[in-house]
């Protein structure tokens, strides 16, 4: 869904503004998966968790959402993308460092391997003047989504998992709206058909959907591993965008590709000798 999420996001923004529309689609996301929050009002707690929520939004939207709408109007989106995804290797070092998860030869080797694959698919893009403030920005992102998941995985036990992802989502979506209204104007949205249709597309299953599934998963396993995967989210995005916007397939793709999936195979080979120091330690 995140990868569906990048060219559908560019047919849209021939019709609105970039921040309010990461505003909107947020906001509209959060009420979505408010509906199913609701039921579980008595597990909310707001009181002695509020400040967590907050946190979480800072970190997963309006830092992730805000600077990628800022920095992509100083650099090419290739090269900005390319920046964005060293999120899944700081997050296995963040990992390793708070949630002290397993770090070995063979997941650095992956993870880095990974990120150069999508250097690879994103290098056609790689053209354009190249902004300090815009590689500042990109680098930002990353940490931001990165300190986030981790966030995410050492405080999940104390909030319930609905109401995280949906509380961050309308947080994170009015301060975006508010950002929005500032600097853009509402008057330049043309609520048409086909955007309107490409808002609830995105706000329910790439925002709602796609961020639950995200931190349930992160919750489920090592946050490193499930990192691993969102390096197939640039390349996801450009199979789609040359299927429906009709952006040319380069050789670079299917090298990237390679790259990509030895990377996710490496993160998740876990060596004999840890696994059975692991079993030991279990029992």
């Amino acid at each position: 869904m995140w990868g569906i999420n990048w060219p559908l996001s560019k047919f849209a923004l021939h019709y609105t503004p970039p921040v309010l529309f990461a505003g909107i689609r947020t906001l509209i996301g959060g009420f979505i998966l408010l509906t199913f929050a609701l039921p579980k009002y008595k597990q909310l707690n707001l009181k002695a968790t509020w400040h967590l929520y907050f946190i979480s939004s800072l970190l997963n939207i309006i830092l992730f959402y805000g600077l990628q709408t800022v920095g992509l109007q100083y650099m090419p989106a290739g090269l900005f993308s390319a920046i964005v995804f060293l999120q899944p290797v700081l997050l296995g070092i963040f990992s390793w460092i708070w949630l002290e998860e397993s770090m070995y030869g063979l997941k650095i080797f992956g993870l880095i391997l990974g990120f150069i694959g999508v250097g690879v698919i994103s290098s056609s893009s790689l053209t354009g003047h190249i902004s300090i403030i815009g590689v500042l920005l990109a680098l930002g992102c990353a940490i931001g989504w990165a300190l986030g998941t981790v966030f995410i995985k050492k405080t999940g036990h104390r909030v319930n998992a609905i109401w995280m992802v949906t509380l961050q989502l309308i947080i994170g979506g009015l301060c975006l709206i508010g950002f929005g209204s500032e600097f853009e104007s509402w008057s330049n949205i043309a609520w048409s058909i086909p955007f309107v249709s490409v808002l609830l597309f995105i706000s329910f299953f790439v925002i709602a959907m796609g961020w639950l599934a995200y931190f349930t998963l992160v919750g489920a396993g090592e946050a490193s591993k499930v990192g691993a995967y969102t390096f197939l989210i640039p390349l996801i995005a450009i199979i789609v965008s040359s299927i429906f916007l009709h952006e040319a397939i380069t050789i670079s793709l299917f090298i990237g590709l390679l790259f990509i999936i030895v990377s996710i195979c490496f993160v998740n080979i876990k060596p004999k000798a840890l696994a059975v120091r692991q079993q030991v330690e279990v029992k």
